[in-house]
């Protein structure tokens, strides 16, 4: 065997698989046919965080007086921010190289393919070999979906890749879809000055998250002069004069609308051709690979984890399958991981953050549940940083007073969720969070308000 285990993809799960497989002393080889860290850090993830904090850095500044600062004029340099956003993902793809080397991982830069379960094909630029391994673990990732009438031409129907790098700002742009991608990026574009208008097929914007976030954020983004069309659909989009006319269907009415650029942001593909698993018999279900409680595939040896099988396709929870994975090849007995406590994330501004079930999800199960709402509006550190939209809602069980479910929005809310996380993991109830003694004056603090909300004992509302 040319190898212990063989990892084909680089991503959020391919790459911290390999890290932790060369921990656990397992000579490792990871198959990657472009860049190091996948989608993640260089086409997802890192990029928008980076242009999103240009994006908040020039709201600070347009509106700097009202914090007793004066700035005569604040401009948008478009390339600029989009040089930063490469530059800042350059930079960790470096990190990863590193720790590839640190780890004594080999890099096999090509593309993979299974030839049996024990052996990888390799096509190199120049040359085609074989690696084995007896343990192999498919990493591929996932790519951008297109719609049958939505087709992306990387110019004027475009999807977030070319969003991270277009060479002129537009002066105008449809947003299909409104989940992260297409909320965040709305939100990116919107403030720098172009006019945005989002197009969700479902009643709601962010139709994942619990609809009283739902409803907050949609306030947030049209009070930011985003438009927003809930229950519509794009028909069709002709291209005249070098611009986007989207045919509208809102409702069974149809109308028109004009912009520049059509961003296509419907969600996302598993990458799953042309790697060899029809040819070895894996099985899928619903267009993804099916694997057990540990990600090892109806064909021994062979394992998939990521946005190639099922559960959320988020960069964190690829990273965790990965890390469980290996562990149980290496036979530590690792805990399975539980989708019902998988963090979401949405870096708009207010952000977006959540853990477990909805209120409508838990009323469905069965639950009788109390809510505890805590609105920023008291809040004494938001009321400082100068932004108190949002609050934090939190749901228990009434019989058990274990948490449910924790939604937020607001100001940072992205660095709160994982206390909650934390929380359900370890069955906190209400009482232990009402107890649990919070800094003032933090952000944190509203989660304790919240908790107490829940039982009438809220001290600040």
């Amino acid at each position: 065997m040319n190898f212990d285990i063989i990892i084909i993809g680089s991503g959020p799960g391919g790459y911290v698989a390999a890290i932790r497989a060369s921990q656990l002393g397992m000579k490792t080889a990871v198959v990657e046919r472009a860049e190091l860290g996948g989608i993640c850090l260089n086409w997802g993830c890192i990029p928008t965080k980076s242009l999103l904090k240009s994006a908040q850095v020039f709201e600070y500044a347009k509106h700097a007086e009202a914090y007793g600062i004066n700035i005569s004029e604040a401009n948008v340099d478009f390339l600029k921010i989009i040089e930063r956003s490469r530059a800042v993902s350059s930079q960790m793809n470096k990190g990863v190289e590193f720790l590839f080397k640190k780890n004594n991982i080999t890099l096999l830069k090509g593309n993979g393919k299974l030839k049996n379960n024990n052996t990888v094909e390799v096509s190199f630029p120049d040359k085609i070999e074989e690696f084995t391994a007896p343990h192999i673990i498919l990493a591929t990732g996932s790519r951008s979906k297109e719609l049958p009438n939505l087709k992306q031409d990387g110019t004027h129907i475009i999807g977030y890749r070319e969003a991270l790098t277009l060479k002129k700002q537009p002066e105008s742009m449809i947003v299909v879809g409104s989940g992260a991608i297409g909320t965040e990026l709305a939100y990116f574009y919107n403030t720098i000055g172009t006019e945005v208008t989002i197009v969700e097929f479902l009643p709601s914007i962010i139709p994942l998250e619990d609809k009283d976030i739902s409803a907050q954020l949609g306030r947030s983004l049209k009070k930011a002069k985003i438009k927003i069309l809930t229950s519509s659909s794009v028909e069709k989009v002709e291209i005249k004069n070098n611009r986007c006319i989207a045919t509208i269907n809102s409702k069974g009415k149809e109308s028109t609308l004009e912009a520049d650029i059509v961003l296509s942001a419907v969600g996302i593909l598993p990458n799953i051709e042309h790697i060899g698993i029809q040819e070895l018999g894996i099985t899928l279900n619903n267009g993804k690979i099916n694997v057990n409680s540990f990600y090892e595939t109806n064909i021994k040896g062979i394992y998939a984890i990521g946005d190639i099988v099922h559960g959320q396709a988020l960069a964190h929870v690829a990273s965790a399958e990965g890390i469980t994975c290996v562990e149980h090849i290496a036979g530590k007995n690792p805990e399975p991981i539980d989708y019902n406590n998988i963090p979401a994330a949405i870096y708009t501004t207010p952000e977006v953050a959540s853990v477990g079930l909805t209120e409508d999800a838990a009323i469905e199960k069965g639950y009788e549940i109390k809510i505890g709402n805590f609105p920023f509006r008291a809040s004494g550190k938001a009321a400082a940083a100068g932004n108190q939209d949002g609050f934090i809602k939190l749901i228990f069980d009434k019989k058990t007073d274990l948490l449910l479910g924790a939604h937020m929005i607001g100001l940072n809310v992205t660095e709160l969720i994982a206390e909650l996380v934390t929380a359900k993991k370890l069955g906190v109830t209400s009482h232990d969070l009402i107890k649990s003694i919070h800094p003032h004056p933090t952000m944190s603090e509203a989660i304790m308000e919240a908790a107490a909300a829940a039982e009438n004992e809220v001290i600040h509302l």
